[in-house]
């Protein structure tokens, strides 16, 4: 078989006026609405100026868009694409949607934060979002370093990050992010908060983790709330905030002298020896871990803090993996050598529980993964002092990470949702629909052409006429 032409001469062109390119948004935006966004929407955020206005119908679009794929105000234009206009109203062109952005000011950044906040509590009441949450959640804060390229970029400037395991100094943006589960449930981003790229980490994560904390007691989470954090965030501030907010706290502590003595003093006696579900790769030693010991002491922090409310006594919980340093020809091992990881909690569960569940913080490296290959793929910004809304300049067009109409806050909870108990805009029912299928969640909204490898095809079918016929 050989080309009639040159690939030279050659091109796609998206005209049949008949055909749905995103027919998988009818459930994403159908449950939107259900859930309210446009009310939320109209009652809590009003752009000023002549491109402020219709801000329900316009973050509307961009959410829509971002549920689809784009990720740049250019990206847009696929809401126009051949009947999407049919299916939807009220579709705005991209530069109308990138003027519009331009005139949020830093309020209406906070007013979009609000409307995102109580969206994603009425999102938990349409669909189970956060199951076994009335007995035991999770809030997991983290923060990652994205790299912009430029000069006159502001905000960018150079902080830590790793890449393959090496800490380097990296020019960009950085994003605080908190993420709520529970053991039956994966990682929803509850509060963000996008900070210059030389920013510690452990800046803004107190007033941070009292919002989130809010945010999980809205979506139902009425049982043991533990915040997890690694050690960027072992300060008096963070665990005092938690703390009043009637949250648990477990963070990883930094050993420090004071560390390395309370652990020392722990009898040998006390170890327990536990052993890992699945094997874990040290970076350190380069090889496979699966087995280590816990022990756990009181240990009283922040005692230097003038301000006794700062004090706080809880548990220490250390674990303890063999250091297994290649011995050299012909000689054996004099002593055990370990390395110590230290955890500073005050977890109401025993003492090998507590200590599997602060691993589990490792999971918001999954969200920051889908974070980084979304609505931060693009991320070089302009951020001035008086916006909070960070702009997207790729491809010409700009895009408001920070604003928390993006996939980062608002999408990704629409369609995982609408993968599970999402209303069928066709039919109504809310489990069974054919339209409706659990491929929502992490590939977007289904794109024409062909069914997506590993993704069952839509059950639904798309009429002359441009709407979607539940089977």
């Amino acid at each position: 078989m050989r080309l009639s032409h040159g690939p030279g001469r050659t091109r796609a062109s998206f005209d049949d006026p008949n055909l749905v390119s995103h027919g998988g948004l009818v459930p994403v935006m159908a449950l939107a609405e259900r859930a309210g966004l446009p009310g939320l929407l109209a009652e809590h955020v009003r752009p000023g100026g002549e491109c402020g206005v219709n801000a329900p119908v316009k973050a509307g679009c961009l959410v829509a868009g971002m549920a689809a794929g784009a990720d740049s105000i250019d990206d847009m234009g696929l809401l126009r694409h051949g009947a999407m206009d049919v299916v939807f109203g009220g579709v705005r062109a991209p530069s109308t949607l990138g003027s519009h952005l331009r005139s949020y000011t830093w309020g209406n950044v906070l007013q979009l934060e609000l409307a995102g906040r109580e969206f994603l509590a009425r999102l938990a009441r349409e669909a189970p979002l956060l199951p076994g949450a009335d007995v035991l959640s999770f809030i997991d804060i983290d923060s990652t370093q994205k790299r912009v390229y430029g000069h006159k970029k502001q905000g960018a400037r150079f902080g830590h990050t790793k890449i393959q395991g090496k800490s380097v100094l990296v020019r960009g943006l950085n994003a605080l992010i908190a993420a709520v589960s529970t053991p039956l449930a994966a990682p929803v981003a509850a509060a963000t908060r996008l900070r210059g790229g030389n920013a510690p980490s452990a800046r803004g994560a107190a007033s941070l983790a009292a919002q989130a904390i809010g945010t999980a007691r809205a979506c139902g989470c009425t049982g043991t709330v533990v915040v997890r954090m690694d050690s960027a965030y072992y300060a008096a501030a963070v665990i005092a905030a938690i703390r009043r907010s009637g949250a648990r706290f477990s963070v990883t502590a930094p050993v420090n002298s004071a560390i390395r003595a309370a652990i020392t003093a722990i009898p040998q006696d006390s170890w327990q020896a536990i052993k890992y579900p699945r094997a874990i790769w040290d970076d350190q030693l380069s090889c496979w871990t699966s087995d280590a010991e816990v022990a756990e002491t009181s240990y009283a922090a922040f005692s230097s803090k003038k301000d006794k409310e700062l004090h706080v006594t809880a548990r220490l919980i250390v674990r303890r993996v063999r250091d297994k340093a290649p011995a050299a020809p012909g000689q054996g091992e004099l002593f055990p050598a370990w390395r110590y990881h230290a955890v500073f909690t005050d977890s109401p569960f025993e003492l090998v529980q507590a200590e599997q569940q602060h691993r589990g913080h490792a999971v918001i490296e999954q969200l920051l993964a889908d974070l980084s290959d979304g609505p931060l793929a693009h991320l070089p910004s302009v951020i001035s002092s008086r916006l909070r809304a960070v702009f997207d300049v790729h491809d010409g067009g700009f895009l408001p990470g920070g604003v928390r109409g993006g996939r980062g806050y608002l999408a990704p909870s629409i369609t995982e949702m609408t993968g599970v108990f999402g209303a069928c805009a066709a039919c109504g029912d809310a489990v069974g629909c054919g339209v409706v299928d659990g491929s929502w969640g992490r590939r977007g909204s289904g794109r024409a052409g062909g069914p997506v490898p590993g993704v069952p095809e839509l059950g639904g079918e798309v009429a002359e006429h441009g709407e979607v016929v539940c089977p």
